[in-house]
């Protein structure tokens, strides 16, 4: 079992949590591309139980394409505000083994941290929770596990790190204090207005077919009920509905999801599959036949949950710098077992 050099006690204990020293946080979300055909998730699990005996593990999703760092990101983006308190352990990295960062970040005057790559993964998660307040560099030998080879930092650098911190270590302990505003931002397609339509991009498809668009709902404003879908050249129509029931039979519809953002859905159906559409193609909505789009071709606003960027479709909007890396992003990749 994996042991800390500075506390001998912390995988000693055989008996469980029962035994174990008091936690100072108690829980663990577990992000990864890992997929679920390896060992690499149980492994990181034991890893930090091990570290952290008593800890808690929440597996928010390890079903993240493989070195998708976006798709990542937009994930933990979504989620993190309905995590536990505690740390958040997000590890998609193909830059593994190289001069990429590996970091820690105190969000909340130390309520809770993020940990993984400084590739872009983090920083849209860590705006939607206000701001880092502080930030590290994980380049303290001390506390990673021996390596035999470069490419599993979730096991020898990341897991180390998110343990002891729910055992109470003091950030600036595992590493040298960074400042914020250097972590990578992360970057999200923002859309425009066009005299053709409004141009979005898919942010996201469901595992219903549920396809995320990066329109705030106020984009739609003065269009209608009904508007034309303009995808890979081939306009459909869709029409504005509450729910997934109100979707015309054989149809598309627009709603908005439960994240605040538009969809293209259909009722038991995937709309993915009806229009092709998949993560990072373009789609052009504009009236239903002779309207012509709201306002004029300028730069449209476009909200992930409560964070507000202004740029054009095909342009990318910066998510993860400002305010102590709060309101700006980021983006990555990670080779072998990451």
């Amino acid at each position: 079992m994996p042991a800390e050099p500075d506390h001998p006690d912390e995988a000693d204990s055989a008996e469980g949590a029962d035994s174990a020293e008091p936690l100072l946080h108690r829980h663990v979300s577990f992000l990864s591309d890992y997929g679920r055909d390896d060992e690499f998730v149980g492994v990181v699990h034991s890893v930090l139980k091990a570290l952290a005996p008593g800890v808690e593990v929440t597996d928010v999703t390890h079903g993240v394409a493989p070195f998708d760092v976006r798709g990542a990101s937009l994930t933990l983006a979504r989620s993190v505000q309905y995590l536990c308190p505690g740390v958040v352990l997000a590890v998609v990295d193909p830059g593994v083994g190289t001069d990429r960062r590996a970091v820690a970040i105190e969000v909340g005057d130390g309520s809770s941290y993020l940990v993984g790559p400084d590739n872009g993964l983090l920083a849209p998660a860590v705006s939607m929770v206000g701001g880092a307040t502080r930030a590290v560099v994980l380049d303290n030998t001390e506390h990673h596990l021996p390596a035999p080879g470069p490419t599993f930092d979730g096991r020898d650098v990341f897991a180390p790190a998110a343990a002891l911190l729910c055992r109470g270590m003091a950030l600036e302990d595992l590493g040298t204090e960074i400042d914020p505003v250097s972590l990578l931002p992360g970057t999200l397609p923002l859309s425009r207005s066009e005299p053709d339509g409004l141009h979005a991009e898919v942010l996201w498809v469901d595992r219903f077919g549920n396809v995320q668009l990066n329109l705030d709902p106020e984009e739609l404003e003065g269009f209608g009920t009904r508007l034309s879908v303009t995808v890979h050249g081939t306009p459909t129509t869709a029409e504005r509905v509450d729910t997934f029931g109100s979707v015309p039979p054989g149809g598309l519809g627009l709603l908005i999801d439960s994240y605040g953002l538009v969809a293209l859905v259909a009722d038991r159906a995937s709309a993915s599959e009806v229009t092709g559409l998949l993560a990072g193609d373009a789609v052009v909505l504009s009236g239903s036949g002779d309207s012509a789009p709201p306002g004029s071709a300028t730069e449209m606003p476009v909200q992930l949950g409560a964070t507000r960027r202004a740029g054009a479709a095909g342009q990318e909007g910066a998510v993860g710098r400002e305010g102590a890396a709060g309101r700006e992003g980021a983006a990555g990749r990670e080779g072998d077992e990451q």
